[in-house]
């Protein structure tokens, strides 16, 4: 396979430096992430387009290619094509008819050529030499420059041809790695996954930063946002995750903080806390994802009472959205059904929270807290690479087995979410009597009705989420599951250490 990946126009607007730096970037991002689908893959390119070649790929390796160049950022769209030598004007037109003659009969049709480099051939004169030749071939086909119903595409670049055969649309923003690192402030909901959604489009090194409330479940949750946007979207680099237990902030909130002025000082202890940690991974702006008057605490008064303690710029962007729009991003990036499923700690509710906080009361309140408290939750804060997240759920959960083929018996339970499913089916398991398809975010609710009589081996594409699982079910007294990785040859198949 053969793609022409366009870049994101603001990326050709820069200088000659800049625009040469964010192309390697984008070069090295895509091969990064390819060579897990094709370790053969070849990335070439230097200024205005990026090739992309690939081996012989199945279809769902196919499939999973574009899925991966699509959420690449940096790319505007890509095209996959094929690669002539660039013929004499007849050979054009027998290729331009080999390629979209079947689709033009009793349609209308434009053709488009676009060229690069030195040639005595000019776009205009392609286009209209190609076009009378298919017009007069199909007499039932009609030109029509504006909305045609077939667009016959192709581009010539210096002495090659290539023509088009599927438009595909990118990500847009910058590569990553252009810009610098951000802490992105993770909740699982739907607005704190959808900003650091926003930030990695826009080239910004997104790590993650998570504020445990008091829960488990609610924590394995968020990691598990989080994995699913850095293994989507960002697989290019390493980005850390931060769990900082904030149990006894809350604490001392509850018993010392007026009930009015809890959100805020809450939400300032936050930032405190963030601050501290960005320090350590030396990242110089926060990420939240709060839009202005959604809640009490993101009235234009609160919010610049909260950033007040943060020596870090703030980043916002969600600002101005509203929350339908929101959900509609986390729908289309795939977060939608996590962020239904995130359980909810309402540790701090106030009954009549202020819109309007005062820099003198919020100062009168914070006086009494115990900053200790706060400083104990920085001190202890756990750091860990994204793909260390499976490995970090707390002592006493058990081994995870993991196998490399089922037994009789045994029914495999594919929790991938369900556009991975789409993109690359499950292979035949000629072993396994029955294959489950339930997404990770609703195993755990419909694990507990599954007969308990009966193996379970979960199955994911990398082994991340399924040992992810595996281990929280066994935890919670499941011992009827196990991982099904499919990379493992079946007799060196092993008890994963946690």
């Amino acid at each position: 396979m053969l793609f022409l990946v366009k870049l994101f126009p603001e990326i050709t607007i820069k200088s000659r430096p800049v625009r040469k730096r964010l192309v390697r970037l984008l070069r090295k991002n895509l091969k990064m992430v390819l060579k897990q689908i094709d370790a053969g893959v070849v990335v070439t390119g230097e200024w205005d387009c990026l090739e992309i070649e690939t081996s012989s790929l199945d279809e769902a390796q196919q499939r999973r290619l574009v899925e991966s160049i699509a959420n690449t950022p940096g790319i505007s769209l890509f095209l996959e094509v094929d690669r002539y030598e660039l013929p004499y004007m007849e050979g054009i037109l027998a290729l331009a008819d080999r390629y979209y003659g079947a689709r033009l009969p009793g349609h209308s049709f434009a053709v488009r050529c676009k060229r690069m480099g030195k040639q005595e051939l000019k776009s205009v004169d392609v286009e209209r030499v190609i076009g009378s030749g298919l017009n007069l071939k199909y007499e039932s086909a009609f030109v029509k420059l504006k909305n045609p119903d077939v667009t016959v595409a192709m581009e010539i670049r210096e002495d090659q041809l290539y023509m088009v055969k599927q438009h595909h649309a990118g990500l847009g923003g910058y590569p990553l790695g252009g810009q610098e690192a951000v802490l992105s402030l993770i909740s699982g909901g739907f607005d704190s996954a959808v900003s650091s959604f926003h930030a990695i489009k826009r080239g910004l090194l997104t790590h993650y930063c998570f504020f445990n409330l008091g829960g488990k479940a609610h924590e394995l949750a968020v990691k598990e946002v989080a994995l699913y946007l850095w293994m989507k979207y960002h697989a290019s680099h390493r980005v850390k995750f931060v769990s900082v237990p904030f149990e006894g902030v809350v604490e001392e909130i509850l018993s010392q903080v007026d009930d009015s002025q809890m959100g805020v000082v809450l939400k300032r202890m936050m930032l405190r806390a963030a601050n501290g940690v960005a320090e350590r991974l030396n990242v110089k702006a926060l990420v939240t994802g709060e839009s202005v008057s959604q809640v009490s605490s993101q009235t234009l008064a609160n919010l610049n009472i909260i950033d007040d303690v943060s020596e870090l710029l703030v980043l916002r962007p969600l600002c101005t959205a509203d929350k339908q729009t929101i959900i509609d991003t986390a729908r289309s990036i795939g977060t939608e059904e996590f962020s239904k499923h995130i359980p909810e700690y309402c540790a701090v509710i106030s009954k009549n929270p202020t819109t309007k906080a005062k820099p003198q009361r919020i100062a009168e309140e914070e006086s009494r807290f115990d900053f200790s408290k706060l400083d104990a939750a920085i001190a202890t804060a756990g750091f860990q690479l994204i793909t260390e997240v499976v490995d970090d759920l707390g002592s006493g959960l058990a081994e995870v087995k993991v196998v490399g083929a089922p037994d009789d018996g045994q029914v495999v339970i594919d929790i991938r979410h369900p556009s991975e499913i789409e993109l690359s089916p499950m292979p035949d398991l000629a072993d396994a009597p029955e294959v489950l398809e339930i997404p990770f975010y609703q195993l755990r609710a419909r694990f507990e009705h599954l007969n308990p009589d009966t193996q379970y081996l979960l199955y994911c594409d990398q082994g991340m989420m399924s040992r992810l699982h595996s281990a929280h079910l066994d935890d919670e007294g499941f011992a009827n599951v196990a991982v099904l990785d499919l990379r493992v040859k079946p007799e060196a198949s092993v008890s994963a250490a946690r």
